[in-house]
């Protein structure tokens, strides 16, 4: 006899976990979710860092939670989830004192809603940046706005909160290719980021920007083909159109706003429960067993939150597999979105001194930092991390979000938290003894370039610092594999019906009856907020005959 019983049963406990878990027991399914660490949330999580008082988000720090149709579903607002945003956006500052600033073209003007509005005077004060670099730059930031505004925007959100069309069927971002009026050149779905940079932009400034913005964005490095769905999401947040955005009080806001709601519902997770291997009767999930003996009961279905590789060929590892199955998950590639990440504790803000060149600088979420080295970005960025670990002096390409500007949570009063970034290799290129040295090593070196931009940004200015290597995120995420936070490469050849691979791109266990996967690892790829656990429910409630909340709420998608 079961331990305990529940109509549905989550493996782990991650984001997907728990947004999933809400539309299984909102649709009437008694669920259960089991998480081996103390807490839920998987990347949706932050901690007291880097020194007392001081908030860090130790995994995904860049969220857009409120876009994400369980914000709406489940009113998340209600239960804690606020996002602030800032009137800034995105920015770039080169070594010449120059840089560029984005103002948004789409700002939130409701909060509780999330909902956008065009705005025309932000709009020509980004044209204006961006022709301060290149005319013919502005007038296509122009033309994109407007197909972005007209088609690309909502077929970009159907798409990402959709399953994947079968082969043959265009998808709403496939669709675009054929529209002669707002539509997307295909050839941009095929090329690299150093391509579609080149096609799209003429100034080195506007290149260069776009290009480092792919590695924040998906992982990838501009070699990599991305697709029209990593183009689009590119340029919606390059070129500012859409909001910036902060959780107030930390990413972990998510995972609490999420449990609360899954809880008022009569919703019941389980900590420190870390599930051992799926029960089968013949062909059928029919609950899970833990590591500590106990027995859970299916009723229904089992959902798995885990990648691949653990769902498959741990949770599924008395079931008989294809080889040509076990083969391609034993090599889906984790070789990108690697990173050396974390908080720096300051006394001040940095000083940049292109603000000369526009007073505005330094108030944007993502501000990015690097050489105007077109050649170096595109071919010797990528190749010198792989090989030394870091970028040559002066070389970095890092990124800067000063959140506690907006969030006075993040650090006391008078004080600072930066979230700093910069890229690194997978973590089988190095020894673990070489990534605690660079763990050691890599702040004075991001401190020695970012003081090129901004003098002020000293030992003298740092309180404290905490950051992160693809060591420590494999360490506390196991489906993160090769240290990257993506959970599999996002570049083209991974993404849609092919990822991870094409035997698993519905949600549905192949061969195995009602049981589900959900996670990152799966369309539409990693990030907070994105649509695998909502799109997973579409499938469960296909198979099973459940109410369409999105038909009820008057949503497309």
């Amino acid at each position: 006899m079961a331990d305990m019983s529940f109509d549905a049963v989550v493996v782990g406990g991650g984001h997907h976990a728990t947004i999933i878990a809400n539309y299984l027991q909102n649709a009437g399914l008694e669920t259960g979710v089991f998480e081996r660490l103390q807490e839920v949330g998987g990347g949706a999580c932050g901690d007291e860092l880097p020194a007392p008082a001081f908030l860090q988000n130790p995994c995904a720090h860049f969220t857009r939670m409120f876009g994400n149709p369980a914000y709406h579903d489940f009113n998340l607002r209600k239960f804690g989830l606020h996002y602030v945003f800032p009137e800034g956006n995105e920015a770039m500052v080169f070594p010449d004192e120059t840089c560029f600033v984005g103002y948004t073209a789409f700002p939130v003007v409701d909060p509780d809603t999330g909902r956008e509005e065009f705005s025309n005077e932000n709009f020509k004060k980004t044209y204006d940046e961006i022709a301060r670099f290149s005319k013919r730059d502005a007038d296509m930031y122009e033309w994109i706005t407007e197909r972005y505004e007209k088609r690309w925007r909502m077929a970009f959100r159907k798409y990402r909160y959709s399953p994947p069309t079968p082969w043959g069927v265009p998808n709403p971002l496939e669709e675009l290719f054929t529209d002669d009026k707002y539509g997307f050149d295909p050839v941009w779905h095929y090329m690299n980021g150093i391509q579609v940079a080149r096609d799209l932009f003429e100034s080195t400034e506007m290149r260069i920007l776009f290009m480092r913005a792919i590695a924040t964005s998906s992982g990838s490095f501009p070699v990599d083909a991305m697709g029209v769905y990593q183009v689009v999401h590119m340029l919606g947040l390059v070129l500012s159109m859409e909001s910036a955005s902060i959780v107030s009080g930390g990413t972990h806001a998510i995972t609490h706003s999420l449990q609360r709601s899954f809880s008022s519902m009569g919703g019941q997770f389980f900590v420190e429960s870390e599930v051992d291997k799926v029960l089968l009767d013949g062909d059928r999930a029919v609950g899970v067993k833990l590591v500590n003996g106990a027995e859970i009961e299916a009723r229904k279905l089992v959902v798995s939150d885990l990648g691949v590789p653990q769902t498959m060929l741990r949770m599924l590892r008395d079931t008989k597999l294809a080889d040509r199955l076990v083969h391609r998950i034993k090599n889906i590639d984790y070789d990108r979105a690697q990173i050396f990440w974390g908080n720096v504790a300051l006394h001040e803000l940095p000083d940049y001194k292109a603000k000369s060149f526009n007073p505005d600088l330094g108030e944007q979420p993502r501000l990015y930092m690097g050489p105007k080295d077109e050649d170096y970005l595109s071919y010797n960025y990528m190749s010198e991390i792989f090989m030394q670990g870091f970028p040559s002096p002066g070389k970095m390409f890092l990124l800067a979000a000063p959140d506690s500007i907006w969030d006075k949570n993040r650090a006391p009063e008078g004080k600072h938290t930066i979230l700093l970034e910069e890229f690194a290799a997978p973590l089988r290129f190095f020894s673990e003894r070489d990534w605690l040295k660079m763990k050691r090593e890599v702040v004075d070196h991001m401190l020695k370039d970012w003081q090129i931009y901004a003098p002020n940004m000293t030992w003298d200015n740092v309180i404290a610092h905490n950051i992160q290597t693809p060591l420590d995120v494999s360490y506390r995420h196991p489906d993160m594999k090769e240290g990257g936070w993506a959970e599999g490469a996002m570049m083209l050849s991974m993404q849609d019906r092919f990822r991870p691979v094409p035997e698993i791109a519905n949600y549905r266990i192949p061969d195995v009856k009602n049981m589900y996967i959900c996670s990152s690892n799966l369309h539409s790829c990693g990030g907070i907020g994105r649509g695998s656990s909502y799109n997973c429910f579409k499938k469960i409630v296909e198979d099973f005959n459940l109410p369409k909340i999105w038909e009820e709420k008057g949503r497309e998608y």
